[in-house]
């Protein structure tokens, strides 16, 4: 099921549950059934187990007072159109646009626009809106880039838009539920209507939960929006004296919250760029710390073996007072504290627990798909033979390898022009435990949690000890690695394609726990903060499991 708001100026909100007024002829202003949900606020729709929405209906309040009930379902393109008999009726709603050039007339609330671009060449598409009619019914709209720029757009103001094409709705990251999207053509005008002559809500929200992202995980589906209240930012409690790194935030282009709908489980929600940004911008703005948090269009993806949320281009942020959601959550969250504060955001979100057995047995079933997993093993060898570190451009940390004169980065969609070399960790280690034996391969950041030092630290530790040898010589296993021989050590792992489709047996950690590490701190009634001020060893590497999640976080830039 889908929760849907409908919002209209000036936050007005019209429950679906209420019976809705009969004219004075004593018939219902909107035929047809209306079904309604417990979930549904202002609006209703009707969900495939897919988590698509096949139907959407919105209450909207007419000029006359009066409410009626509009349906979205999408005409098919070779459909009649009948227009309406309500005041305007050269006016096409939402609903009536189907496939093909349309000359026609559109009036529309701009909720919200934002630009396309290739995520790979980050060239520019276009721009992609969201549009809301006086009915309810909601769109997407794009411009094409050879027309960016020629139509001043203001999220938030009522337009006229006369002849479109309607084209085909993109089958991936969809933002609105109909089947198609109103471009803008060679003869399309467009203008600002100052004082509409209806009313047209302000915006609308689709509301996924826990179950129905996790259903949707990784699926490139549909994107819905979400709303909750936070247990921790960055990994810092929600405090009055909470302190937001906006250097780090910028330096690492996102924000990790820790979220939490009602009672229901944690998830990490990751803000990403002008979303990043927002969030700093509101969560300044606000005297006490916030609460509440509403983010649109969040994509659902497995990260570090956890259901994750991300933001994309088009999302939105929101807080406490900002829109009717957040303001009616903050009033259930003032009276269950005590419900809300239940679960502790960081024990809900480990990985699940296995032995190296259970592993292989998973990897080895048909059905398995890319998973993380928790493995406590003992370290028996540091696998040599080959080196144990690789050379990576310090822009993006992918291989870096020689070139005539310089070096060359091997990811094309790195945009360093120089490649400065960063030596980082690529250390096979055997391992068991009672019940298998394993070879797993260190990465990255997971060396330092495992050794306390970065192998550019212990490659240079080299060089300056062996003032004669080359720079092309391979620096033997040093031995801050060799000195792990022994410990029992708890591993993040990652099963990956290539462990599913036979390619490799060798496992690959993404994150090292330090050894005894101390159980992670609750966030609970009354638990006021999460430990000391300063970072504990298991902070730290926590930090740095949320920086390597991250990388694998990054989305297409468009949606």
């Amino acid at each position: 099921l889908i929760s849907s708001y409908l919002i209209s100026p000036p936050q007005l909100i019209i429950f679906s549950q209420i019976f809705i007024p009969m004219d004075l002829s004593g018939n219902s202003p909107a035929s047809g059934d209306h079904q309604t949900s417990k979930k549904t606020v202002a609006s209703s729709a009707t969900a495939k187990s897919t988590g698509k929405s096949t139907a959407s209906s919105a209450t909207v309040v007419k000029p006359n007072g009066k409410a009626a009930v509009s349906s979205a379902n999408p005409m098919e393109p070779n459909a009649a159109t009948a227009l309406s008999s309500m005041p305007g009726d050269q006016v096409m709603f939402f609903r009536e646009v189907s496939l093909g050039p349309r000359e026609a007339e559109l009036m529309f609330r701009m909720i919200h626009f934002w630009e396309a671009r290739n995520p790979n060449t980050k060239t520019l598409i276009g721009q992609e809106m969201l549009l809301i009619d006086r009915e309810g019914t909601v769109i997407q709209g794009f411009v094409p880039a050879s027309r960016v720029g020629r139509y001043e757009l203001t999220a938030g103001s009522v337009y006229k838009l006369i002849n479109f094409f309607g084209s085909r709705s993109k089958d991936q990251y969809r933002v609105a539920d109909h089947s198609a999207t109103v471009s803008f053509s060679w003869n399309s005008s467009l203008s600002v209507l100052e004082n509409p002559p209806v009313q047209i809500p302000e915006d609308r929200f689709r509301f996924h939960t826990y179950e129905e992202f996790k259903s949707n995980c990784d699926s490139k589906g549909d994107l819905y929006d979400y709303v909750g209240h936070m247990k921790l930012v960055n990994g810092q409690t929600m405090t009055d004296h909470i302190v937001l790194d906006e250097d780090d935030i910028a330096e690492k282009r996102h924000v990790c919250v820790h979220v939490q709908t009602h009672d229901g489980p944690v998830m990490k929600l990751y803000l990403w760029d002008k979303a990043a940004a927002d969030f700093c911008q509101k969560f300044k703005s606000y005297g006490n710390t916030p609460s509440v948090l509403l983010v649109t269009t969040v994509n659902p993806k497995h990260l570090g073996g956890t259901l994750a949320l991300t933001s994309m281009s088009s999302s939105r942020v929101f807080m406490d007072a900002d829109v009717q959601p957040t303001k009616d959550y903050l009033e259930w969250l003032n009276s269950n504290s005590d419900i809300a504060n239940r679960i502790a955001a960081e024990v809900v979100t480990k990985p699940e627990s296995v032995t190296l057995e259970e592993l292989f047995s998973y990897i080895k079933q048909d059905s398995s798909k890319v998973a993380w997993f928790e493995c406590m093993a003992t370290i028996d060898d540091v696998v040599q033979g080959s080196a144990w570190y690789y050379i990576s451009c310090g822009g993006c940390n992918s291989k870096a390898v020689k070139g005539h004169t310089s070096l060359i980065c091997n990811n094309k969609k790195c945009v360093k022009t120089e490649v400065t070399g960063v030596p980082q960790y690529l250390t096979r280690i055997s391992v068991y435990d009672k019940t298998e034996q394993a070879v797993f391969v260190i990465l990255g950041d997971a060396g330092k949690e495992l050794t306390g030092k970065h192998a550019a630290e212990l490659v240079a530790s080299y060089f300056e000890a062996n003032d004669g040898v080359g720079a092309d010589h391979c620096v033997p296993v040093p031995q801050a690695l060799l000195d792990t021989v022994g410990q029992t050590r708890k591993f993040i792992v990652k099963v990956s394609d290539h462990n599913l489709t036979g390619k490799t047996q060798t496992i690959t950690v993404t994150k090292i726990l330090p050894p005894e590490a101390p159980l992670p701190s609750t966030v609970g009634v009354g638990s006021g903060s999460s430990g000391s001020s300063g970072d504990t060893a298991g902070d730290k590497a926590r930090k740095a499991a949320e920086i390597l999640e991250a990388d694998e976080a990054k989305r297409p830039k468009s949606g």
